[in-house]
């Protein structure tokens, strides 16, 4: 079976959109996925990137041309419940330390999905830790635990761990997905990943 190493922050709304089309297409090429949390703040620091309304907000047209296409993806995939998140943007670093020690508590999928829908779809200020809490609780999750995990010193080391490795493989942005070696940047690149996960899994 082949794997997809799908870099990870919450603070990106293409990487929002690229999990909810990539499980399918995932099954499809009958490849897993391994969602590796890592901070995007960290890999712009490390690679001298900026984000598109930073590196963009002057060019005429660029923006709003960005806009449109996360209108057409949202369309063609019937994403409707997205929303861009109004305190955007958001410093994930609380909420990617949390998504590290859910996994460590065997609650990673239940976490993922709720910070997801409450960044993405509830426009929820998820820098704030009692917001944060909030939503943890009403998703069922311990979330005094989750935030007291989040300062683990091995949970913080993880994190900088993946983030580092990342940015040793060629990563600059998320979302970023490898299939082996092969690198794909984008959301737009998610035919080009599940295209080589299917390759890779009939070899």
């Amino acid at each position: 079976m082949a794997t997809i190493d799908f870099i990870f922050d919450f603070g990106s709304p293409n990487g929002y959109l690229s999990w909810k089309v990539l499980p399918a297409a995932a099954r499809r090429a009958g490849a897993e996925i391994n969602l590796i949390p890592c901070l995007l703040g960290g890999i712009f620091k490390a690679t001298n990137n900026r984000s598109p309304m930073e590196a963009f907000g002057e060019v005429r047209g660029k923006l709003a041309y960005e806009a449109l296409e996360t209108r057409r993806f949202v369309e063609k995939h019937g994403l409707t419940s997205y929303r861009p998140n109004p305190h955007f943007p958001v410093n994930t670093l609380l909420i990617m330390r949390g998504l590290i020690a859910a996994r460590r508590a065997g609650m990673g999928d239940a976490y993922l999905e709720a910070v997801l829908k409450a960044m993405w779809e509830d426009g929820e200020k998820m820098d704030d830790p009692q917001v944060v809490a909030g939503v943890l609780s009403a998703a069922g999750l311990d979330a005094r635990a989750l935030l007291a995990a989040t300062q683990d010193p091995e949970v913080k080391a993880e994190l900088v761990a993946n983030t580092e490795a990342a940015v040793a493989r060629g990563v600059f942005g998320i979302p970023t997905f490898f299939v082996g070696d092969e690198m794909f940047f984008g959301k737009d690149r998610l035919e080009q990943v599940e295209d080589e996960a299917r390759r890779r899994a009939a070899a």
